[in-house]
């Protein structure tokens, strides 16, 4: 599954922050991915601090480059330009502030062109992670929001689920309508989660899922009722004109997605039913219960939260990472286009 981001790597060579040079993970890591080249590294933290630790633990990061906030000789027109993106929302007082943490500092690097990804969140939260992502570096065009896959790796049982894509587990707790002062809907929840879909489906293809996307409710084709039954339902329909392309079906019950019998016995006809890959989820309890399922008891690996729908690679690490999964996120976030 990493064959097209390392010859992402291999074509152009990157640059990777980390907000969270201290960490002796995020160091390990780092050590690891300069060892076999793979990319440019920016450690972000005090840089006596960040090489006495790891001279400590024995990792070499003679290779990167250690970034101080506090000693940072371009702040000035790092804080003059975080001051007109937040025009308005922040004062230069407020901006220099933010940009003594890491989290904003290294979004910064990123907004600024010194480094093309960023990864955090080995001690920061999703919230500051994804916070400073969204002030600075903003949606791609035509998005309403970000949102978060994960993929799913298992190397034994049933080929066609070896590799899954799973959405949205991460960031959006719920769906509602974005409504204007004048109290109309500029975006709906259905086209949001219809966003998410198409979002999920072109990460699946990424690496190298053929996605077969089943919009999952506990009702299938409109055997139960209620809002997240109606909710996934309309989105359905928003994602098949949003990206044709696409295989995208639903609503569908897990069993209905996953099993062929089940699939074409309560879902007769569709393209996806009884073959899906690519999983979206009504609400982030769903999505966060399900993946975790998969995880523990179906013995899948998780990559991820892979964020989606910004304007710059920029991805969330669990608190509970270990230095194996800083590595292989690293290379996730540095090798996607």
């Amino acid at each position: 599954m990493f064959t097209a981001l390392l010859n992402n790597l291999k074509e152009t060579r990157r640059t990777i922050v980390f907000t969270e040079g201290p960490d002796a993970r995020i160091q390990e890591a780092a050590a690891r991915l300069m060892k076999e080249d793979l990319m440019n590294v920016i450690l972000v933290g005090n840089v006596d601090e960040v090489k006495a630790d790891a001279e400590k633990n024995g990792f070499d990061i003679s290779g990167a480059t250690v970034l101080d906030p506090a000693a940072y000789d371009g702040m000035e027109e790092m804080v003059s330009k975080m001051v007109e993106l937040r025009k308005g929302k922040m004062s230069e007082d407020d901006c220099r502030k933010a940009l003594q943490k890491g989290n904003y500092f290294g979004t910064m690097l990123v907004k600024m062109g010194k480094a093309d990804a960023l990864l955090g969140g080995a001690t920061y939260s999703t919230a500051d992670t994804v916070r400073p992502a969204l002030q600075l570096i903003k949606t791609k065009p035509g998005a309403h929001l970000v949102s978060s896959c994960f993929i799913m790796k298992r190397d034994t049982g049933d080929d066609a689920l070896k590799l899954l894509c799973m959405g949205d587990c991460a960031i959006n707790i719920s769906y509602e309508d974005s409504v204007d002062k004048e109290g109309n809907v500029t975006v709906s929840a259905a086209q949001k989660l219809a966003e998410v879909a198409v979002e999920s489906a072109r990460t699946a293809q990424f690496f190298g899922i053929d996605p077969k996307v089943a919009m999952l409710s506990f009702s299938t084709k409109g055997s139960g009722k209620g809002s997240t039954v109606a909710l996934s339902a309309a989105a359905t329909k928003a994602a098949q004109e949003l990206a044709p392309e696409f295989a995208i079906d639903g609503e569908m019950q897990f069993d209905a997605a996953v099993s062929p019998t089940v699939g074409q016995l309560k879902f007769p006809g569709s393209k996806v039913a009884g073959y899906a890959n690519t999983f979206v989820f009504p609400n982030i309890e769903a999505g966060n219960i399900g993946y975790k399922i998969a995880q523990r008891l179906g013995g899948y690996e998780a990559y991820g939260p892979i964020l989606q729908g910004l304007n710059a690679p920029i991805n969330d690490l669990s608190r509970g990472c270990n230095a194996e999964e800083v590595y292989k996120m690293a290379i996730i976030t540095a090798g996607m286009k």
